[in-house]
């Protein structure tokens, strides 16, 4: 489900992007803060991610004279065209153009345009929608001309290289990691050199703020990325820096688990986001009822902070507030929660007068990929297949809930006409034995709701096998408020070619719920 961003908090400084340059004399090491943004700036893979993350810094070294190493060798005012290509290899839009301009202005070149020059191709490589074909002659090409030049390079710009050379996937056995090692090794004293490929250790969280965590939890969220290990690594940030964050950035660091549908291992997960509840539910109520919001998908709703937010004094305060309707609509949906998951819970609950429909249309989602969507090709094979009296498009059900497909079904099978039904189940749900369907008030004729529900590729997490969590939460709370439930997956629809095929597919799942239409149908 859609999140607002939440209240404006105050700002953290913006850090500069890339490795930390030090200045001349001033020791040096390449930041996890900073190359996590890099990383995240360029969209790279969450394997490179996990790898910066788990990837020990390299020891502190010395710069030479120059912070950026921009001044050619014994110095020189020709900074206007050092900078010059440094622009050129920073827009450069596919890989063939940086080795051209790399290798077309071999006077210009500096150490650090190299270390540019594997940036940009980092960003290149991870861009969307579709990165730019790469021959293998290019990069070999590449590596040979950094290989050529890196016994001039200064220690700053080694390091660099490597650490870019290994996160884009250049094999730390081959030539070019060879290379900057063996020049890495030259220039520091003789010590064990720093293991270059990733330990299998939890990330340190004394190394990163709570500005780049909150970067890396919105990567995930935004695309969708259901990454044990990144998302291990924001809760054992969020448990050891609990009480220097404040619920503002709690409420980021905590969405990629409620839409990833990722409940994590951390033990103390759970405990510390009850004592944050506690101690700040007062002072930022949105960011409070974010924070529920992504719990509720969770299935993990703490019974103190639902005492608090349908407390008369919190439901008072919030509506003299801007965030009035959206805080409503997510303690409606905690309240239908409530309801449906929590029948131990015995507090007070959402006034019913402040209760609003949840979802009363199709999700943001979905009507800006509707144009990838199978949904008129099924309303077309239903249309032919059943009629178009016997199932309702896009019918929004208490409490608020939007369906895809709806048909009303008699007691032996027969899909009956929409209009002669009540096609809403009541809620609150009527206590009735296991399996019998609520009763039709028109026809008094026990009936069952079907629900058909279009499941398509971005309503699951990137490796597509998990539904995102308000997914999750819409099918489960269905189900609980006795609609039956017939899911559609997009494999199986992608695998239809055309619309005779569509229809045979959906006879075959109607027909495998005992489900009856036409003369013989009623």
């Amino acid at each position: 489900m859609r999140r607002p961003r939440g209240e404006p908090g105050p700002r953290a400084p913006r850090p500069t992007e890339g490795a930390t340059c030090a200045g001349p004399g001033e020791s040096w090491s390449p930041s996890p803060n900073s190359m996590l943004r890099v990383l995240l700036s360029a969209q790279t893979s969450p394997a490179r991610l996990s790898g910066l993350l788990l990837i020990p810094p390299v020891q502190p070294c010395c710069l030479g004279p120059s912070k950026w190493g921009d001044r050619p060798l014994g110095g020189g005012p020709s900074a206007g065209p050092v900078q010059g290509l440094q622009r050129l290899l920073e827009q450069a839009k596919s890989p063939g153009e940086l080795l051209r301009w790399l290798g077309q202005n071999p006077s210009k070149v500096r150490a650090h345009h190299y270390s540019v020059a594997l940036r940009r191709l980092g960003q290149l490589l991870g861009s969307r929608p579709r990165p730019p074909p790469v021959e293998q002659v290019t990069l070999q090409d590449l590596s040979q001309l950094i290989i050529r030049n890196c016994p001039s390079f200064d220690i700053h710009t080694i390091h660099v290289c490597l650490h870019l050379a290994v996160l884009l996937g250049f094999p730390s056995d081959g030539p070019l990691v060879c290379a900057l090692e063996q020049e890495r090794r030259l220039r520091v004293p003789p010590k064990p050199p720093p293991p270059l490929q990733p330990l299998l250790r939890e990330a340190r969280p004394e190394e990163l703020t709570p500005h780049v965590m909150v970067l890396l939890a919105q990567h995930l969220a935004r695309h969708r990325l259901r990454e044990p290990q990144l998302l291990e690594a924001i809760a054992h940030f969020l448990v050891v820096q609990e009480t220097q964050l404040s619920s503002k950035v709690v409420q980021k660091l905590v969405l990629p688990f409620g839409r990833l549908n990722y409940l994590p291992l951390e033990q103390q997960f759970m405990p510390c986001l009850e004592r944050i509840l506690a101690r700040e539910a007062g002072v930022a109520p949105l960011a409070t009822v974010n924070i529920l919001m992504s719990l509720c998908q969770l299935r993990c709703l703490p019974f103190r902070a639902l005492h608090f937010v349908f407390s008369p004094g919190f439901i008072n305060y919030i509506s003299g507030t801007p965030h009035a309707l959206i805080v409503r609509r997510y303690l409606s949906l905690l309240d239908t929660a409530v309801e449906l998951e929590l029948p131990g819970y015995r507090g007070p609950r959402l006034p019913r007068r402040q209760q609003v429909p949840i979802f009363p249309q199709p999700l943001i989602t979905d009507r800006a990929r509707c144009k990838y969507s199978h949904k008129d090709i099924v309303a077309e094979g239903l249309r032919q297949l059943l009629g178009e009296e016997k199932y309702r498009q896009d019918l929004t059900v208490p409490p608020g809930y939007c369906t895809d497909f709806l048909l009303c079904v008699s007691s032996s099978g027969a899909v009956l006409p929409v209009r002669t039904q009540d096609p809403f189940l009541p809620y609150p749900p009527r206590s009735c034995p296991q399996g019998q369907a609520a009763s039709s008030p028109t026809t008094r004729d026990p009936a069952q709701r079907v629900v058909l529900v279009l499941r398509e590729r971005w309503h699951f997490c990137r490796d597509g096998r998990v539904l995102l969590g308000s997914r999750a939460l819409r099918e489960r709370h269905l189900g609980l408020m006795g609609y039956q439930l017939l899911p559609l997956p997009f494999e199986e629809l992608e695998s239809q070619r055309g619309l005779p095929q569509l229809k045979s597919y959906l006879r075959q799942k109607l027909q495998a719920l005992g489900l009856r239409w036409g003369p013989e149908g009623g």
